[in-house]
């Protein structure tokens, strides 16, 4: 049931541990996106680089304004005409893991769809980390069952939702917005 799995998730994440679960475009490693020492276990987990930052999900358009300093009136618009998920990179981060903000201020924010990330991110009352579920360089699995061991191993909880589903699901569609609303496409 939806409900026991979130809240099995709810439990890892707020003791610091790192999730596997299903989100509106493909399988996601995730924490709380205030806590540095669960954020730098994904970094660890997927051998990253922490110069190359990491996006947040929240589960409703009005929260962006708790993360970003000043949300420009376009982006409303961008995230409700979007006909595929869309992640916003947009300057003035806040409110957030300083692990999870770019050098120049930055950080890659998308309002998810997906049952289960909504639901879990409104129970936690604060942004969930979202990254690809794969080792840095490797491909990103499209299903579940394309999860590696290392992945499977090394995170704290996986979430049993979704498992069987083989919909072919595409990353998100990822635009910069700055502050005046300017906006350019980073992955269509």
């Amino acid at each position: 049931m939806l409900k026991d799995e979130i809240d099995k998730a709810l439990n890892v994440i707020r003791d610091g541990g790192i999730i596997l679960y299903p989100t509106d475009t493909i399988w996601g490693i995730g924490c709380d996106a205030t806590n540095t020492d669960a954020v730098k276990k994904i970094y660890q987990l997927k051998q990253r680089e922490e110069s190359k930052s990491m996006i947040i999900l929240v589960d409703a358009d009005h929260k962006l304004e708790q993360y970003i300093t000043e949300v420009p009136a376009i982006a409303f618009d961008l995230i409700e005409f979007a006909e595929n998920p869309l992640t916003l990179v947009m300057p003035g981060a806040k409110n957030i893991s300083p692990a999870l903000i770019a050098e120049d201020g930055s950080v890659g924010i998308r309002v998810s769809a997906h049952p289960f990330c909504q639901q879990l991110i409104q129970r936690m009352r604060k942004p969930l980390v979202s990254t690809s579920a794969n080792i840095s360089g490797q491909p990103s699995p499209q299903f579940f069952d394309e999860v590696t061991e290392d992945i499977l191993n090394g995170v704290d909880y996986v979430a049993d939702v979704d498992q069987l589903l083989r919909e072919p699901k595409k990353p998100s569609t990822i635009m910069r917005l700055d502050a005046k609303g300017h906006f350019e496409f980073i992955r269509r």
